[in-house]
């Protein structure tokens, strides 16, 4: 065994299984593993598939616990440097959750589509690999991994602080990019009026914001989308979305396979790539928001069914990149019935789907449901899937941006009703043709987004945005090279992010919009205890504090650019009932009223 570097702990073992070699290296909690098995020569495109019929899994247990985490064929260690086909070596990627010695059995077993096996012995073992080593304490700073064990947010699991997501879901063919390897567009057909592209994206505008030590390839490639990652990190965002697979969508770029006709086998150096670009954006904090497919792709694998091609690819995906600390699995993009296809899933099929990840993610991972916009498309797809225990939340698309608030806090509502809540992101404004304007746009529709949109959801107890960039904008959903193009909204979405992070107690409250007289404001509260009171178009609003026997101080904050807590030195009593609260200044803004504690005399 040998160890190539503290985060990525690499263990040859031979086919001799008498003979172990193996070392207690100090790995930290929530560290990258990643552990090496020498097997059969083969190769990518073997008569022998390596992907249908070989298979490894690997039992990690530490004290009474235990866990299993699916490996796959990584050709050679050095697959993303030379492009590797093939080779001797699988994989498994593992983070351990928790301190102590950790001990592994690995079996590498044959048989015909073996990959399908749920019993754990099923096969004939090739080799059977056993080892073990010493996991520390965190490092500072160390947040661990997103886990759901609120009704309406994330939570890091080593730092305990809830998440907030405030990120970009443009371009969705982030991964059709020219530095990754088996990487091209097998159709130059674009739907009429829809975005456009030409090539394959560069990021050239971003290569500006590389650094040393990014994790480039193959002499310097990758620059330009890692040098985005760090950009946008710089600019406030902690989301990425992506497309996995849009073989008959727009981009028609973007595969995890040998080609794009291909549904059995992977392109191992792509994969590897691709794991360079996610390790640098789970190392700024990102989350990683996989989209499984594209629309026109719903029915691609199995006739929609989760049969032995989905199967297939939802196992590769979890055994590559599992075990990242921020993963969302959503089940496609606009996935269900729609009005200009007769290919979609059916409920029933994304109920196979979800029970998939329930029952095969190790990490068991946030899973959603993204579909198309409107009220007929929501209570066709959302509807019959309430009380649906293992799906996580809706990535709600809204061809109304304004209906934010009001659409956020129905199927939270309805959600829990049904006994099993749902977290609420935004993960595509509308309409479709315009999403969310560039910066110089002339009127740009910006500051309506930040406060009906934005401030919206969040008002409403969801749990934030990605931003979507329309068909007819500049840098759209397909042909974006330059994420500079929106950096003040980027920015002004951290600033609503840390108002909730700095100043409330944001799990702990409701959305209380009873409490105010208008229509047009919205109150998020612990009754008794704190109010937020957001104005969106900045005009004086009553809060009713009847039912309370407090004092409260009133202070304000500017969602346009952060900072501090604007103290006025008012102070309130719910004795006054309706209280005013004046803004102090134009524009929207946000109250935050905090209740006195009383002195002791």
């Amino acid at each position: 065994m040998r160890i190539l570097t503290l985060l990525s702990l690499t263990v040859m073992l031979w086919h001799c299984r008498s003979t172990l070699t193996y070392t207690h290296p100090d790995v930290s909690k929530w560290e990258k593993v990643t552990l090496d098995f020498a097997g059969p020569e083969t190769a990518e495109d073997a008569g022998e598939n390596p992907f249908v019929n070989y298979r490894l899994d690997v039992t990690f247990t530490e004290g009474d616990y235990q866990i299993t985490v699916p490996g796959f064929y990584a050709a050679d260690q050095s697959a993303a440097d030379n492009g590797a086909s093939a080779g001797n070596l699988w994989q498994v990627r593992f983070r351990p959750d928790r301190e102590g010695e950790w001990e592994y059995t690995a079996r590498l077993v044959r048989g015909d589509s073996i990959y399908l096996a749920e019993d754990p012995t099923a096969g004939k073992v090739v080799e059977r690999y056993d080892g073990a080593f010493l996991v520390g304490p965190a490092t500072a700073g160390e947040r661990g991994k997103l886990m759901r064990d609120h009704p309406r947010y994330l939570r890091w699991a080593e730092s305990g602080d809830y998440f907030i997501k405030t990120g970009v879901d443009s371009p969705e063919n982030l991964l059709g990019y020219q530095d990754f390897d088996g990487t091209y567009r097998h159709s130059e057909t674009f739907r009429e009026g829809e975005s456009r592209t030409e090539g394959l994206h560069t990021f050239i505008p971003h290569e500006q914001d590389s650094r040393s030590g990014d994790p480039t390839w193959q002499n310097g490639k990758g620059i330009g989308l890692l040098g985005g990652l760090n950009y946008l990190r710089d600019a406030g965002v902690n989301s990425i979305y992506f497309l996995t697979l849009n073989i008959n969508g727009d981009g028609k770029d973007v595969w995890p396979y040998t080609d794009h006709e291909e549904r059995y086998r992977f392109d191992v150096s792509k994969l590897a790539q691709w794991e360079r670009v996610f390790d640098h954006a789970d190392s700024l904090g990102m989350m990683l928001h996989f989209v499984l497919n594209e629309t026109e792709n719903e029915t691609l694998l199995d006739g929609g069914d989760t049969g032995p091609q989905r199967r297939l690819y939802f196992r590769e995906l979890v055994a590559r990149f599992g075990h990242h600390r921020a993963i969302t699995w959503n089940l496609g993009e606009e996935n269900g019935p729609n009005d200009w296809s007769d290919a979609y899933q059916t409920n029933d099929q994304q109920r196979q789907v979800i029970e998939w990840f329930a029952d095969h993610d190790p990490y068991q991972h946030y899973v959603v449901l993204h579909t198309h916009p409107g009220e007929e498309a929501f209570t066709a797809i959302y509807e019959p899937l309430l009380g649906n225990e293992n799906l996580d939340g809706l990535s709600l698309q809204l061809g109304d941006p304004y209906s934010a608030n009001e659409v956020t806090r129905r199927w939270i509502d309805r959600s829990a009703a049904a006994g099993a809540p749902w977290i609420m992101t935004l993960d595509e404004v509308g309409p479709w043709f315009r999403g969310l304007d560039p910066d110089d746009a002339a009127d740009n529709n910006q500051d309506s987004l930040r406060a009906l949109t934005l401030w919206g959801n969040l008002m409403a107890g969801g749990a934030g945005v990605e931003w979507y960039f329309g068909a007819n904008s500049p840098h759209n959903d397909l042909n974006l090279e330059d994420w500079r193009s929106r950096d003040a909204a980027y920015r002004w979405s951290a600033v609503a992010r840390r108002f909730f992070e700095e100043y409330l107690p944001f799990p702990e409250m409701t959305a209380h919009n009873e409490l105010t007289e208008s229509e047009t404001d919205w109150c998020f509260a612990k009754p008794g205890e704190v109010y937020a009171v957001y104005l969106p178009f900045g005009h004086p609003a009553q809060l009713d504090l009847s039912g309370t026997d407090h004092e409260f101080d009133v202070a304000w904050y500017d969602p346009r650019k952060g900072g501090e807590l604007i103290d006025v030195g008012e102070m309130v009593t719910a004795e006054d009932i309706l209280v005013e609260l004046v803004p102090p200044g134009e524009g929207d803004w946000v109250a935050l009223l905090r209740r006195r504690e009383r002195s002791e005399d």
